[in-house]
């Protein structure tokens, strides 16, 4: 079996949000390999829209603070 049959045995053994996710990564790979690279800004407006048409809500700017602390070991206080 060579990589790309391997690549879609496993990608469709997977329930369908992982396969989304493993979509989003080989986009992210193909656009960081990309002659025509998009700016960061242009790259962030396009994946605010896709998560925008799909429905999902944006986060506010607490919520964005709330998600990074939870991600760097829990929620602390600060001194503002």
């Amino acid at each position: 079996m060579n990589a790309e049959q391997e690549l879609l045995t496993k990608w469709r053994s997977l329930p369908q949000d992982k396969q989304e996710e493993v979509l989003d990564f080989v986009e992210f790979l193909y656009v960081k390999n990309s002659v025509n690279k998009a700016s960061l800004g242009e790259r962030l407006r396009q994946i605010r829209s896709r998560i925008v048409a799909d429905g999902e809500p944006l986060l506010s700017r607490d919520e964005i603070e709330k998600e990074i602390a939870s991600r760097r070991g829990g929620l602390q206080e600060t001194d503002t």
